[in-house]
C-alpha cells in the first residue's frame, strides 16, 4: 500500500513540475514571440501597400484581442487613424508605387469603410495607380475595392452586392412559452430597444426609422460605387437587385469587375506595371507593416490626444468596452497632462449604463473647461453613445454613422410563471412598503413600476437637457427629434444634432487648430496593450466560459442570450441603440 501512495505522489510531483515547466516555457514563447513584432521595417523601393485579409482595421485599442492559441497570427489589427495616416504617406513616398486591395471579406465598420475609401481616392491624386483582386467578396470588401482603377475577380469568383437590410430578433412568444415574465419600461416611441420583448413584428414607428436610416446609408455607398464602376444609377439598381455580381461573367459584362484572371495573373501584372524582370520580387507591405517602418519616430512635442471610446457603456473598472471609472482616469490624466493641448474624444458606441453615461460626461465637462475637446462619431454615437458628446466644442460625424437615439428605458425579466409550474414559489418578510419592490420570482410591485418610470422620465428629461445646452435648441425641438430615433449622420447634420460631416482626421487638425498648434504630434488612449497583457488581463473562469460559449454558438446568438442572462443589461436605466446594421 506504502509503494502505491508513493507512486501516486511521485506521479502528482512530476505532472506539477511538468505544468510549471509548460506555464514557463510558454511565457518564454510569448515574450519573444511579442518581441518579435518589434523589429524594425525597412520599405524596400517598387513596394506596393497591400490592404488584404490579414488588416483588421479597428476603432480602439480596446477592440484588440489576443488569446493563448493566437500570439502570433499574422492578422493584425490596425488602428483607424493609424491606417488613414499610412495611405497618406504612402501618397508622398517615392517607395510606394501603388495600392492593391485584396480582401475579400473585410473586417472594418461602414465608417472605417468610407474613410479609407476616401484616403484611397485622395491616394490616387498622386498619379499612383490603384488595383483590386477578389474571390468570392462581400458587399463590404466590394464597396472598399471598387474605388480602385481596375478590379479583377477570379474566373469563379463572386460579388455579394446585393442592397442593405436588417433583422429584428424578437422574443416575446419564446419568453410567453416559458413563462418569463418581462416588465418594460420607456421612454421615446421610436426607443425599439425593447420591442422584442413587447412584440411579434416591427413597430410602424420602427421600420420607419429603419427605412429611413436603411435609405439614407445605401444612397450614400451605392452612388460611390456607380461612380466609381462608372455605371449608370439606373443600371446599377438593377444589377444589385438582380444580383448579377453573384456569376462572374455577369460581373464583367455589367462592369463590376474588369477582367477575370487568376492571382498569380494578377501579381505578374502588378509586376508588368512596375517594369520588373521576370525573376525579380513583387514588394508587397502591409497597413501594418508600413506603420511600422515609421511609428518609431520621436514624438516628445506638443500633443493633440485622441481618446477612444469603443463599445457598450458600463460601470465598472475593465478595460474592453467603455466602462466608467477606467475613463473617468483616462479623462483626469490628459486633464493633467501640460503635454496635451487638446482631445479628440472618438465615439463608437450603441450607448448602455446611464449611471455611467453620466459619469464619464461630467468628467469631459472639467477637462473641457482646460482644453479644447473635440468630438468624432464613428459608425454608432447612438443613445448613451451621443450622451456622452454634449460636453464638446465641436462634433464631427461620418455621413453613414447611426446617430442620436435620444431616449431612456428599462427592462425587467422575472421569472413567477414557470417557477410556479415548476412547484417553485417564494413568499415575502419585510420590514417595509417595498424592501421587496422588486424580486426574481415575483416580478416588480405595482408601486415599484411606478417609481421606476419617474426614473426613466427624470433620465429623460436630464438627456435632452445636456442635449438643448450643446445644440442650442430648445426642450421641444430635442424632443421632436428624440423619442429614441436613430439617424444617419448625413440626417444628423441636417437637424443640428452634430456640426459637420467629417472623418476622425478632421476632428485632429481643427482640434489642433482650436489649441493654437502649427506643430504636433498624435497620441492615442487609452495606451495599447501587449499581447502578453491582453492574454492575462481578464483570465478567469467566467470570461474563459463566456469565450467558449461565444465561440460555439457565434457572436450574434450569444448577444441574444446575453439579454436574458447578463446583469449588466438587465438591472439599471439604460440609454442604449439595439441594432447594429452591416453593410455585408
Amino acid at each position: 500500500m506504502k509503494s502505491f501512495f508513493k507512486n501516486v505522489l511521485a506521479n502528482i510531483v512530476a505532472i506539477a513540475i511538468i505544468c510549471v515547466l509548460f506555464f514557463f516555457f510558454f511565457v518564454i514563447v510569448l515574450i519573444f514571440g511579442s518581441m518579435s513584432g518589434d523589429k524594425s521595417v525597412v520599405v524596400k523601393k517598387n513596394s506596393i501597400l497591400t490592404i488584404n485579409l490579414k488588416t483588421n482595421i479597428i476603432d480602439s485599442p480596446t477592440e484588440e484581442h489576443s488569446d493563448l492559441f493566437n500570439i502570433n497570427s499574422q492578422n493584425k489589427s490596425v488602428l483607424i487613424y493609424d491606417a488613414l495616416e499610412a495611405i497618406s504617406k504612402a501618397k508622398n513616398d517615392d517607395n510606394i508605387k501603388g495600392i492593391s486591395i485584396e480582401a475579400d471579406e473585410l473586417n472594418a465598420g461602414l465608417t472605417q469603410i468610407d474613410d479609407l475609401r476616401n484616403a484611397i481616392d485622395d491616394f490616387k491624386k498622386s498619379g499612383k495607380f490603384v488595383y483590386t483582386y477578389g474571390n468570392n467578396v462581400s458587399q463590404a470588401a466590394y464597396y472598399l475595392g471598387s474605388v480602385a482603377d481596375k478590379y479583377y475577380l477570379n474566373p469563379a469568383g463572386m460579388i455579394e452586392l446585393k442592397g442593405m437590410a436588417t433583422e429584428v430578433t424578437f422574443f416575446k412568444d419564446f419568453a410567453d412559452k416559458y413563462g418569463i415574465g418581462i416588465e418594460v419600461i420607456r421612454h421615446g416611441k421610436f426607443k425599439s430597444a425593447v420591442e422584442p420583448f413587447l412584440r411579434n413584428d416591427i413597430s410602424p414607428e420602427n421600420k420607419e426609422q429603419l427605412g429611413t436610416l436603411l435609405n439614407d446609408i445605401w444612397k450614400n455607398t451605392s452612388s460611390k460605387m456607380a461612380s466609381s464602376r462608372k455605371i449608370d444609377s439606373t443600371q446599377f439598381k438593377t444589377v444589385v437587385d438582380s444580383l448579377y455580381g453573384m456569376i462572374p461573367d455577369l460581373s464583367l459584362q455589367y462592369k463590376l469587375a474588369d477582367k477575370l484572371i487568376q492571382k498569380t495573373e494578377y501579381d505578374e501584372l502588378i509586376k508588368s506595371k512596375l517594369n520588373l524582370k521576370e525573376k525579380e520580387k513583387l514588394n508587397k507591405i502591409s497597413l501594418g507593416k508600413y506603420i511600422a517602418s515609421y511609428s518609431n519616430e520621436d514624438k516628445s512635442g506638443d500633443k493633440v490626444a485622441v481618446l477612444y471610446a469603443s463599445g457598450a457603456i458600463y460601470n465598472g473598472d475593465q478595460y474592453n468596452d467603455i466602462f466608467s471609472e477606467k475613463y473617468i482616469k483616462y479623462i483626469k490624466e490628459l486633464q493633467e497632462n501640460d503635454k496635451v493641448k487638446a482631445v479628440v474624444f472618438r465615439i463608437n458606441s450603441p450607448g448602455g449604463s446611464a449611471n455611467a453615461s453620466d459619469e464619464i460626461l461630467f468628467e469631459l465637462q472639467q477637462l473641457k473647461k482646460k482644453k479644447p475637446l473635440i468630438v468624432s462619431f464613428g459608425d454608432y454615437a447612438a443613445s448613451g453613445g451621443y450622451y456622452i458628446a454634449m460636453a464638446a466644442d465641436k462634433i464631427y460625424s461620418e455621413p453613414n454613422t447611426l446617430t442620436g437615439s435620444i431616449g431612456v428605458f428599462g427592462v425587467i425579466p422575472y421569472f413567477k410563471e414557470i417557477a410556479n409550474k415548476n412547484g417553485i414559489r417564494a413568499d415575502i418578510v419585510a420590514t417595509n412598503a417595498n424592501s421587496q419592490y422588486y424580486s426574481s420570482l415575483n416580478g416588480v410591485s405595482p408601486y415599484g413600476v411606478n417609481m421606476i418610470t419617474k426614473g426613466v422620465e427624470g433620465t429623460y428629461k436630464r438627456f435632452v437637457h445636456f442635449v438643448t445646452q450643446n445644440r442650442k435648441q430648445s426642450f421641444e425641438q430635442i424632443d421632436n427629434i428624440g423619442g429614441g430615433r436613430v439617424w444617419s449622420g448625413t440626417r444628423a447634420k441636417q437637424i443640428g444634432l452634430v456640426d459637420e460631416l467629417g472623418t476622425l482626421n478632421d476632428a485632429v487638425k481643427y482640434a489642433a487648430q482650436k489649441a493654437g498648434l502649427k506643430s504636433y504630434d498624435v497620441a492615442s488612449y487609452p495606451k495599447k496593450m501587449s499581447p502578453f497583457e491582453q492574454i492575462f488581463k481578464d483570465l478567469n473562469e467566467e470570461d474563459i466560459s463566456a469565450r467558449m460559449i461565444k465561440n460555439k454558438i457565434g457572436k450574434s446568438n450569444y448577444e441574444i442570450l446575453e439579454k436574458f442572462t447578463n446583469e449588466k443589461l438587465q438591472s439599471e436605466i439604460k440609454m442604449e441603440m439595439p441594432y447594429q446594421l452591416k453593410i455585408n
